[in-house]
């Protein structure tokens, strides 16, 4: 069965970020039309095929994974397109033509297995951030966030943000997955300086609501570290988690940190 198309006009929220990708200038130089949409931002225009299928069950035991190919550009529309089949179904984002990205989402039969907090230390921040590297995300480091209290004010910008015409969340108090999976950039870009990266994928497992006036910290540990293409690539196996007693998704998080265009302008 494939579900009617869904249609958003791609907002950059992310102009003035410390991440140049997605500055106009930057981008462009880098052989981009301008500034990319944030992959949160993408991930969350997907998230709305299985929250339309499956509503509020889906943010809690329900499973997303996408994979970031060609850019999202502001004020472009973008078309989100599922097709259900035995596993869930099967998600892709076109815009002006071009496939842009694809995933799927999943609804577990049963009931999901929580992991441990003990499994996963919670840690400061870095007070002094390095640059990003092979020795500053080694593999096995463990990296926390700037916590976020999610006010409604907030949640009211982030739904304009994203475009989001689903009313559960503003009706219900209930913390979108597009911010939940923004923890897991900030996991990054909390502890290390990242000019122009970009994120390229994530798998996630929902594992419970956040809801308004709940804080938001992650558990991140660096999983790879490698080089491909030209390009430095980082992973992390990350647990969001709520008022440091609560997970709300745990995730394998995939971004690209130096991309080569860095390395041959240096």
């Amino acid at each position: 069965m494939t579900l009617p198309v869904y249609q958003v006009s791609a907002f950059n929220s992310a102009k003035a970020s410390e991440n140049k990708i997605h500055d106009d200038a930057t981008a462009q130089r880098f052989g981009f039309k301008g500034g990319l949409v944030g992959g949160v931002h993408v991930y969350a225009y997907m998230s709305h095929m299985p929250v339309l299928k499956w509503g509020k069950d889906w943010l809690i035991r329900g499973t997303g994974e996408a994979k970031f190919g060609k850019p999202v550009y502001e004020g472009d529309i973008a078309e989100i397109s599922a097709v259900e089949d035995a596993e869930g179904m099967s998600i892709v984002v076109n815009s002006s033509g071009v496939l842009c990205a694809t995933g799927r989402a999943g609804m577990p039969s049963g009931s999901v297995a929580i992991p441990s907090l003990a499994d996963f230390p919670a840690v400061a921040p870095r007070a002094n951030r390095p640059p990003a590297d092979e020795k500053s995300m080694a593999v096995g480091d463990w990296f926390g966030m700037n916590p976020l209290t999610v006010t409604p004010e907030y949640q009211t910008q982030d739904i304009g943000d994203t475009r989001e015409t689903l009313d559960l969340y503003l009706a219900d108090g209930i913390v979108h997955p597009g911010t939940i999976l923004r923890c897991c950039n900030w996991a990054l870009t909390h502890n290390v300086i990242l000019p122009a990266w970009m994120h390229m994928g994530s798998q996630v497992q929902n594992l419970g609501l956040a809801r308004v006036g709940d804080t938001l910290n992650v558990r991140a540990r660096v999983t790879k570290n490698y080089q491909h293409k030209g390009h430095k690539w980082v992973e992390i196996d990350a647990l969001v988690v709520a008022n440091e007693a609560n997970p709300i998704a745990r995730v394998t998080h995939i971004a690209i940190y130096r991309p080569r265009q860095l390395a041959e302008a240096a």
